[in-house]
């Protein structure tokens, strides 16, 4: 029997019988779609906002967001069908949320060669697939913190690509050819 790629992606996050204590959870991508804010908004699931403080209303519909995936659920399902391959977010597995936001936000901002600050969009997969093979084992623990792996879609939608702390790799079609190198 063949699986649907949700059911294939599901298998992955939530793999059945498996005795792990990691939590999944996302960072969509609200400027990328104006249906990735509704799905939120019709998930009734709590979201935290990646940029902090008093927003516009105009800005935080558009923001990074951060939500708890669950296995079964209707964002989940709409996320997973509507929004795979069309680059809505990634995921990242950890076993302790407690402080991921905090760490997510040191993410935002980068500096150029010159200095200036830029805004970094490591939560749209097509960056995060391309920045994380060039990184060194010390870049790679500095962005992984404490997440265990992060997931993005392969180009196009044909697969999932997991970036572990581990150096393990699920590849999909068009994945990269190698992952962070090893710690020395």
């Amino acid at each position: 029997m063949t699986l649907h790629p949700r059911e294939r992606v599901e298998q992955v996050l939530w793999p059945e019988g498996a005795a792990s204590r990691l939590e999944v959870w996302a960072v969509l991508d609200c400027a990328r779609d104006p249906a990735v804010r509704g799905a939120l908004l019709e998930s009734r699931l709590e979201s935290l906002c990646l940029y902090s403080g008093p927003l516009p209303r105009a800005l935080e519909a558009v923001a990074p967001h951060l939500v708890q995936l669950l296995p079964g659920h209707r964002l989940t399902t709409r996320l997973l069908g509507e929004g795979w391959g069309r680059s809505w977010g990634v995921c990242l597995a950890i076993e302790d949320a407690a402080n991921l936001r905090h760490h997510l936000r040191k993410l935002l901002t980068v500096r150029d060669p010159q200095g200036r600050r830029l805004l970094f969009r490591f939560y749209d997969p097509r960056v995060l697939r391309a920045y994380l093979p060039t990184c060194t084992a010390d870049e790679w623990r500095q962005f992984a913190g404490p997440v265990a792996s992060f997931y993005a879609e392969a180009p196009g939608g044909e697969g999932l690509l997991e970036f572990a702390r581990d150096g393990r790799w699920l590849v999909g079609p068009g994945s990269p050819a190698a992952g962070p190198r090893p710690a020395a």
